[in-house]
């Protein structure tokens, strides 16, 4: 009988680790810059976690800082998740980085680690924002360390340099930033620990798989379509096709090379979080406001100059996390990259037009698709078209020129090509040339 009580002590311990070893922990990274992208990669971390029913989630963190607002979606994400989640903060949790670390269940960190220095700071320069900012970080920091049992008064004091606390924790005129020791002095730090595996030791996950949150195949598309270069290469198919279309209006090419163009750059960033609703809206706007310009308003005036500025404006805006221009948390380096971003597309659009074009028409590539030789008449060629004998003789306009359109000629129809920007319907005019297939006309006086 006690042989066969081993037996089924063996099988229950056998089972009973087998079942322990199935246990997932999931290790998700929160580094560089806070910000929308951050937290929509926190997001879907902690859904996938709890999809996957994994028993705990390793937050590893490595971060100086980054968005107020974003920080706070991932610091409400992380309180509100039901699965334990560990920050291991291996070097910097400062700022946003010090508020998320304390939102999760336990803190570890490697040796040389820092937590706090939490002050809220503007994007531009780097010196500390208005008092409003400063006070509703000091109330999150407090909320949230009272939520994790931790003192608030030492979260406050890292936002806050004039709270007045115990010498030993805080000198007078700065704000609190703990080395790895003095966190677990005043328990903001459970353990020192210089891997993941110590972690999963100490909180009972020995035997536990550990899977590591790896963006989806659509998000590394995204990020790809995100990189800066490219962005100014679909800004300028945007504004490129918005300007061939102005030249010849009608649904043709341009407008859907535009289109597309304007896919492909708003939906990575709309994803991500970047691009927000008003933006896109903005966008629209622009786009109506040169409509309006092309079919209702005659010429190209102030309403299709301002819609063609608001059209960038939108595209620029969209590279940068603004709260409805309010750009106070942007950092320089993002405001920059995006202007100069924006300066590439524009400039390049310009040489597009300029000189680009010009070196198309007698490239290699192009001699395989167009007609490169001439035919000169000494050579015994000779040319003859019907439109040669129209020259001198007048019509109307039955087509707004914007420059090229449709003119009536003896009853039968040409396209023509205004030799000013825009001619409106009911237009007599002359014809005093060719190009290519379309007469060139003027107006008569």
């Amino acid at each position: 009988m006690r042989g066969f009580n081993l037996l089924i002590l063996s099988l229950v311990l056998f089972f009973s680790s087998f079942s322990q070893a199935q246990d997932k922990v999931f290790w998700m990274k929160i580094e560089g810059e806070i910000d929308p992208r951050t937290t929509r990669y926190v997001t879907i971390a902690l859904q996938k976690a709890n999809d996957s029913k994994s028993t705990a989630i390793i937050a590893e963190v490595n971060t100086f800082g980054g968005s107020l607002d974003d920080a706070d979606k991932i610091r409400t994400a992380l309180l509100e998740c039901k699965v334990p989640v560990y920050a291991f903060i291996n070097k910097n949790a400062a700022s946003a980085g010090a508020l998320i670390s304390i939102a999760c269940d336990s803190i570890y960190m490697a040796a040389g680690a820092n937590i706090g220095a939490a002050t809220v700071v503007l994007g531009g320069t780097g010196e500390a924002a208005p008092d409003k900012y400063q006070s509703y970080m000091r109330s999150i920091m407090r909320s949230t360390a009272e939520t994790n049992h931790r003192n608030p008064q030492i979260a406050e004091a890292m936002v806050d340099q004039n709270l007045n606390l115990d010498t030993a924790i805080k000198k007078n005129g700065q704000v609190i930033t703990f080395t790895t020791s003095e966190a677990i002095k005043y328990n903001y730090c459970d353990a020192q620990v210089s891997e993941i595996k110590e972690i999963l030791v100490l909180t009972g996950h020995r035997n536990s798989i550990v899977e590591k949150h790896e963006p989806d195949w659509y998000d590394s598309v995204i990020a790809y379509f995100l990189n800066p270069a490219l962005s100014s290469i679909l800004i300028l198919l945007i504004i490129g096709g918005i300007y061939y279309e102005l030249q010849a209006p009608g649904l043709g090419f341009p407008i859907v090379v535009s289109i597309l163009a304007a896919l492909l750059y708003f939906i990575p960033y709309y994803l991500s979080g970047l691009a927000q609703n008003w933006e896109i809206i903005l966008f629209f706007i622009g786009l109506v406001l040169i409509g309006v310009e092309i079919f209702v308003i005659p010429g190209f005036g102030i309403v299709g100059i301002g819609g063609l500025a608001i059209v960038v404006m939108s595209l620029f805006l969209v590279m940068i996390n603004n709260n409805y221009f309010d750009f106070t948390f942007v950092p320089e380096k993002a405001m920059m990259q995006a202007g100069v971003t924006a300066m590439l597309s524009i400039f390049g659009l310009i040489a597009l037009l300029f000189w680009g074009l010009s070196h198309l028409a007698t490239s290699k590539r192009m001699s395989k698709i167009s007609l490169q030789h001439t035919f000169e008449s000494g050579s015994g060629y000779t040319v003859s078209s019907k439109n040669d004998a129209l020259v001198g003789k007048t019509g109307v306009v039955v087509t707004e020129l914007r420059p090229i359109g449709k003119v009536e000629i003896e009853g039968e129809m040409y396209s023509a090509i205004s030799s000013v920007s825009f001619l409106e319907i009911g237009t007599h005019v002359e014809i005093i040339g060719q190009e290519i297939n379309n007469l060139k006309v003027r107006r008569i006086s």
